[in-house]
């Protein structure tokens, strides 16, 4: 079925759905893993990942940047 979709629509799929819900994933990861272990390197990263996923989403929406 992917295959029949227009190459515009999977690029807006991705980037409307696929993105938010995988950077909402990573940042529950790291939150879960701080919560067990303290801050490590890779809950740490996680979070980052989320970070960037919430900074790209604004800059494409034209928000304002965060300070």
């Amino acid at each position: 079925m992917w295959l029949f979709l227009t190459r515009r629509l999977r690029v807006w799929l991705i980037v409307t759905v696929l993105a938010p819900l995988a950077t909402g994933l990573l940042r529950r990861l790291g939150y879960a893993l701080e919560r067990r272990g303290g801050s490590t390197p890779l809950s740490r990263g996680l979070l980052q990942a989320g970070d960037l996923g919430d900074r790209a989403r604004d800059r494409l929406r034209g928000g304002r940047r965060r300070r």
